[in-house]
């Protein structure tokens, strides 16, 4: 599997059939597998918040999720297709189901966290939910006891960014065997409590417009930071050709 970097950070290129084969790799050899599901945000977050950035660089598998970042990538000549964060989820319960894995999920509200259970286990019987649990705690210390006694083989963590990678850096050092993967809102959208984007938004890496419309106040995360984003990679992009022209 290749990596490369947009903005210092890394970003795997990798197909999701790639990216489950390293999952499963980790899980046969009984190692912890971090996998950030990498956007625009997580990255201009990156680039102010040091302890972020190295999680960023630290972590066993960085797919790309988002358009911005398939963009960042063409700048560079790459194509790279987006890997959606809900679409890898759903392909690790797929995993899960097939090969009795324990699963895990924390983050959400109650209701929302037990709807994710219920709607998964009616497309997968076969799933072994060993832990279940909101995402209000005041500290993980609160919670790492109970997570370690259950012992999860796939932990998905819907905290937020960057709550979600930092709990899991934590987590990391007391589980082992364990893949965790950070899924911000996902758990609304399996829960069905947010509606998912038609597949042609999807296609179009349109989702986010399709979200803000639904959700205005999403406009305020997204804005400046999409443009800046994207305007701090053409002067990367512009920077590192004239570097290379100079020097041939």
């Amino acid at each position: 599997m290749n990596r490369t970097y947009v903005l210092n950070c890394p970003v795997d290129l990798c197909d999701c059939e790639t990216a489950l084969d390293s999952v499963y790799s980790a899980l046969n050899d009984n190692k912890n597998f971090h996998i950030v599901t990498i956007n625009p945000e997580m990255i201009m977050n990156a680039q102010k918040n040091k302890n972020f950035f190295e999680i960023l660089n630290k972590s066993d598998l960085n797919i790309p999720d988002g358009v911005g970042v398939r963009i960042a990538l063409k700048m560079q000549k790459i194509n790279q297709n987006q890997i959606r964060g809900v679409d890898f989820s759903r392909c690790l319960m797929d995993l899960a189901a097939k090969k009795s894995l324990r699963v895990g999920f924390l983050g959400a509200k109650e209701e929302v966290i037990k709807k994710a259970k219920e709607n998964f286990l009616k497309k997968l019987p076969d799933l072994n939910f060993c832990y279940v649990r909101n995402g209000y705690f005041d500290s993980i210390e609160e919670i790492i006891e109970e997570i370690k006694l259950s012992s999860p083989q796939i932990l998905l963590v819907g905290l937020g960014s960057p709550k979600q990678e930092e709990i899991i850096v934590k987590l990391k050092e007391i589980l082992k065997g364990c893949v965790f993967v950070g899924v911000g809102g996902s758990f609304d959208v399996f829960s069905g409590c947010t509606k998912e984007s038609p597949l042609i938004f999807q296609k179009l890496g349109l989702e986010w417009l399709y979200r803000t419309v639904l959700e205005p106040k999403r406009l305020k995360r997204i804005f400046p930071v999409l443009p800046l984003f994207v305007i701090k990679c053409i002067i990367n992009t512009i920077i590192k050709g004239q570097k290379i022209e100079k020097n041939s």
